[in-house]
């Protein structure tokens, strides 16, 4: 377990610190990650990786000459927000565009995609590509829904050792591609990772038992099977491999192939060695001849006890960006010319953007700005009482993060909005400015749609005019239009739409009927608390817990409980103001 941190919600924060700290030789603190410490040749094709924190050395430590320009890092297994994810790119760019490098994650495709927006919009050309190496996570046919593991390092290598070579943004895409397109991975776990400040896994196999098909967040397995012998594991995890084999690859005779025996957190070295003896027999006896093999812990999910391979199908082109040289704190290869790190204060370099002045508002919108806060701080004191609460509903059949999250982004929008209420703001100003905040520091999925939530009932309330009854539910009514829109969700998959549509829908119905705003929120309310209920019914069809159907059954949806645990609070705000 993660026995040794401070307060959960700042352990991500304090890591990268402290990473920094040790490591200055290779990279710089820049605002949501780090960036080399010498800057790459100008013109140079800029890679910048990212995910959630958990995964060391995955991403930060993967940050240096031949490998990554930059990394933004996120909170404890949640993507980093667009704006770190931007700050990162914009201090990593050189002159020759943006590669952003992500697993496939759907908080991870949100907020690199809206980087990459800003960024373009910005004059800054960016482009994404996601790593879609787990062969358990889709069938072959939807190798698009593929989550990312351990094959993030082969894939963000190949990347990067185009850049090197002087290639352009297209071509550098192209071999990210390409390498993506031929890399496969499978893993196998005996007991789930502990997140700090939990005091339990989150997920467990019976003793003897080991989890078959699994991820990087501590989600649990596809399937289960009795513990093998070391080279039983080995002969899984190559016999998995062997069965698909990428296209253009149609028989592993004679082929040549990047491996990687990877250690997801606490099995020993020496345990990955006795496996990785099996493991280059076996490929030895198909045929395949290995190229600098890598043994040990490369993308990790802190203390999970597991090991994944993974197997790049080499050719012509990806062969010689594989054993390219590269000097990063955690990896290196062969031998790579750094240039001098940059002299000067090696302080963190902030790129925050500064505080916009506040719009001019009147006085009965800063009146209802104060009902903002209210209902903010309802909502942070809310998650705080059900934090362990979400994150045992999430842990389930997902990654058991949604707690920590909502918390850093109920806190962080909480007082972005009193800040903004004490500088004069209107509700719209206010409701906005928590929007930003809550993305920002969430990270993730959920931050993502928060942001976009608020943002859209902030632009309803405005700064000239006292909330009606008729604007807020407007405001809420495109709040669920722009989630769906964002994050691809609708009613039945499982998500927070399937509380989100009804909550709007019925806060409509009764406001049109003529209901006022408390007793139309109170209808609302238990519209979604009995909506919220109804997905313990359901199976996920889209997002992280989507391979684990079965085990998500008869446990509601995290995303969609705390919803509708906070309407209903925010309507004790309305009954009282």
């Amino acid at each position: 377990m993660t026995r040794l941190f401070n307060a959960p919600a700042a352990f991500a924060d304090e890591a990268l610190e402290g990473f920094v700290a040790a490591h200055r030789r290779w990279v710089r603190p820049v605002s949501g990650g780090v960036v080399r410490s010498a800057p790459a040749p100008r013109g140079q094709v800029a890679v910048v990786i990212g995910g959630g924190s958990g995964h060391y050395p995955a991403f930060s430590g993967l940050v240096g000459p031949g490998l990554a320009h930059g990394a933004a890092v996120g909170n404890v297994f949640a993507s980093p927000s667009a704006r770190q994810i931007r700050t990162v790119a914009e201090q990593a760019h050189t002159g020759g565009g943006v590669l952003l490098m992500f697993g496939n994650y759907a908080g991870d495709v949100l907020h690199f995609g809206q980087a990459a927006e800003q960024l373009n919009a910005a004059g800054i050309e960016t482009r994404c590509v996601s790593v879609t190496d787990d062969i358990s996570s889709a069938d072959r046919a939807d190798q698009d829904k593929r989550r990312g593991i351990a094959g993030d390092l082969p894939v963000f290598k190949a990347a990067a050792a185009a850049a090197g070579q002087g290639r352009d943004l297209d071509g550098v895409v192209a071999a990210a591609r390409h390498a993506n397109a031929r890399t496969r991975s499978f893993g196998i776990a005996f007991s789930g990772c502990t997140l700090p400040g939990a005091d339990h896994p989150l997920f467990t196999v019976a003793e003897g038992r080991m989890a078959v098909g699994l991820g990087i967040h501590g989600e649990p397995g596809i399937g289960e099977r009795e513990v093998p012998s070391a080279d039983g594991a080995a002969e899984l995890l190559v016999s998995s491999l062997l069965a698909e084999l990428p296209e253009g690859v149609t028989d592993p005779r004679g082929e040549r192939a990047a491996v990687v025996l990877n250690g997801l957190g606490t099995v020993k070295y020496e345990e990955l060695f006795v496996v990785y003896r099996r493991v280059a027999q076996l490929l030895a006896e198909a045929g395949v001849e290995v190229v600098d093999p890598e043994v040990g812990e490369l993308v990790t999910s802190f203390d999970m006890a597991g090991v994944s391979l993974t197997l790049c199908w080499l050719d012509e082109e990806l062969e010689p960006l594989w054993t390219a040289g590269a000097d990063t704190p955690a990896y290196r290869k062969g031998e790579v010319t750094a240039p001098a790190p940059a002299t000067g204060s090696a302080e963190e370099i902030r790129t925050d953007e500064p505080e916009a002045a506040v719009p001019a508002a009147t006085e009965a919108s800063r009146t209802a700005a104060a009902t903002v806060v209210a209902a903010l701080r309802a909502i942070k004191d809310t998650v705080d009482t059900h934090a362990e609460e979400l994150g045992r509903i999430d842990a389930v059949a997902g990654d058991g993060d949604h707690g920590i999250g909502m918390r850093r982004g109920s806190e962080a929008a909480h007082a972005a909005a009193v800040r903004a209420a004490e500088a004069g703001a209107g509700a719209g100003t206010a409701v906005g400015a928590a929007a930003d905040a809550w993305a920002d520091r969430a990270g993730g999925t959920s931050g993502a749609l928060w942001g976009v939530l608020l943002h859209a009932v902030g632009a309803a309330l405005g700064d000239t005019e006292a909330p009606t009854a008729g604007t807020v539910a407007d405001g809420v009514s495109e709040a669920s239009a722009a989630v769906r829109r964002l994050g691809g969700a609708e009613v039945g998959d499982k998500t927070m739409v399937d509380v989100l549509v009804p909550f709007a829908d019925t806060l409509a119905g009764a406001v049109a009927g003529g209901a006022a705003l408390t007793a139309a929120w109170d209808r609302a309310a238990t519209a979604a608390d009995d909506a919220a209920k109804a997905t313990a019914g359901l199976v996920p069809r889209i997002g992280r817990a989507r391979p684990h159907v079965e085990r998500s059954l008869g446990t509601p949806d995290a995303g969609a409980h705390s919803l509708a645990l906070i309407v209903r609070a925010v309507h004790g705000v309305l009954a009282t103001h």
